[in-house]
């Protein structure tokens, strides 16, 4: 699905992330993990587009359709089948539940700023379609009952739902998350790797996650990879990372 092939990223003399590769295959859950300044959130940001690799490149393979994508725009990247969630919740907050799910459905569109501006009726089919879409997606994370809710008034529990309910109005085959359980207390956290699960299975995805929470990783990843220091130290299945001396060292240090 992703090869992240020798990817390294400078920022002036600074080697932010150091010829780090990855393969993630379709279906899997793949978790990213390493302290603090790893390099890990600069790793998404060079898959989404939102950084241009100063060396190695990005391929993304969905269906056997093979192209590389690091000099894409986020945009086209988004439209290939990449959506992401960000570490900091990023919603319109002063918009309703409804319309933050609504507008991740733009990117599907295909009508243009004429049709939209003039309310034509290929338009106005759209947009009923859209709505439509958008409270099946609030049915299937559970929050139709608050959709005419701000975003900003929802729990924190439910506003990392809405977030990942706008990514997957884009119609993602690959979705990356970005700390999805930051903030949140035991039961949310349980209750979140159940539906990542669940949504994993309902919209056939391939999950890449950036997570500290270990239970997180450790509960639902098949495959993980860390870095320290922008370099990769160690990948493997969540018992091979578990009792791996350079991830102990990484996150514990040595006497």
């Amino acid at each position: 699905m992703l090869k992240i092939d020798n990817v390294t990223m400078r920022f002036g003399g600074i080697i932010a992330v150091n010829n780090f590769t990855a393969d993630i295959k379709d279906g899997e859950i793949v978790g990213l993990i390493g302290p603090n300044g790893a390099g890990k959130t600069t790793v998404f940001n060079v898959v989404t587009g939102v950084y241009k690799p100063t060396e190695g490149q990005v391929i993304f393979n969905p269906g056997g359709s093979e192209g590389i994508i690091s000099d894409l725009r986020p945009d086209q990247i988004a439209k290939l089948g990449i959506c992401r969630t960000f570490q900091n919740i990023r919603l319109f907050k002063e918009l309703s539940v409804l319309d933050n799910v609504f507008i991740g459905n733009h990117l599907r569109l295909k009508s243009g700023i004429f049709s939209s501006v003039l309310r034509l009726p290929n338009y106005n089919r759209e947009e009923r379609k859209m709505m439509e879409k958008a409270k099946y997606l609030l049915q299937k994370v559970g929050l139709y009952e608050e959709k005419e809710e701000k975003a900003f008034s929802l729990p924190y529990g439910k506003q990392r739902r809405l977030e990942i309910a706008r990514a997957l109005a884009t119609d993602p085959k690959l979705l990356l998350l970005d700390e999805p359980a930051a903030g949140m207390n035991p039961q949310e956290t349980q209750e979140l790797m159940e539906f990542i699960g669940d949504i994993k299975n309902e919209f056939d995805l391939t999950i890449f996650l950036i997570e500290h929470h270990m239970e997180v990783v450790m509960g639902i990843c098949e495959k993980i990879f860390v870095l320290d220091y922008g370099i990769s130290i160690a990948e493997g299945n969540p018992g091979e990372i578990q009792n791996n001396s350079r991830v102990i060292e990484a996150y514990l240090g040595v006497e």
